[in-house]
């Protein structure tokens, strides 16, 4: 089998239903991928999320560059680079990027991410 790459900058963005800028870099109906997806988040400085849970895929958050804050479940906490958070399925989450630059994260869903996946918990914008 021939090796596959997959590089950011050749994979086109876009907005998903809680917000966020998202480059697929591995998916089932792309790549080689079965299981699992795995995605670069952008969420632009002082923007947030639209606050949603996921009722079959557990997330995976490592955040590459800037900070912000991150609510899972009933719990908040400050996230930057270096930091990885695990979501369970079924988990309501939510976040925020700081005002002074962008938070970027990949997220490594398993099973793969599907909109119709996803359920939001809060009224978007």
């Amino acid at each position: 089998m021939p090796i596959e790459i997959s590089n950011r900058h050749r994979v086109e963005s876009f907005v998903t239903l809680d917000g966020s800028t998202i480059r697929e870099l591995a998916r089932p109906a792309r790549t080689a991928a079965r299981h699992q997806s795995l995605a670069e988040a952008t969420l632009p400085a002082g923007r947030e999320t639209v606050e949603h849970l996921h009722h079959e895929s557990e997330e995976i958050y490592y955040f590459t560059a800037g900070r912000g804050r991150m609510r899972l479940g009933d719990d908040e906490e400050g996230v930057g680079a270096g930091d990885c958070v695990v979501i369970p399925p079924g988990t309501k989450h939510k976040l925020w990027a700081e005002t002074d630059q962008d938070l970027v994260l990949l997220c490594a869903c398993a099973p793969p991410y599907r909109d119709d996946d996803t359920e939001l918990t809060e009224a978007p914008w």
